[in-house]
C-alpha cells in the first residue's frame, strides 16, 4: 500500500466585472476554485476491493476506482 500521493492542483480562475453594464470604474471579481486529487495503490485482491468500495463515501468527493492487473 502506498499514498496517499498528492497529485497536481488544478486551479480554475474565472475573473468577471462587478458593473453589470460597461460604465463606471473598471473593478473586477475574481472567483477560483481548486481541485486536490490522491493517488493511493493499494495492493489487493478482488475480495478485499469490494470491502474497499462498500465505505461510505461523503457528498461532494469524487472516487474513481482503476483495476491493473
Amino acid at each position: 500500500m502506498r499514498g496517499p500521493i498528492p497529485m497536481p492542483t488544478k486551479k480554475l480562475k474565472v475573473t468577471t466585472r462587478k458593473s453589470p453594464d460597461g460604465e463606471g470604474t473598471a473593478t473586477w471579481e475574481r472567483y477560483e476554485m481548486r481541485v486536490h486529487k490522491r493517488l493511493i495503490d493499494l495492493g489487493l485482491d478482488e475480495r478485499a476491493l469490494r470491502l474497499v468500495m462498500r465505505v461510505p463515501i461523503p457528498e461532494g468527493l469524487n472516487i474513481e476506482i482503476e483495476m491493473l492487473e
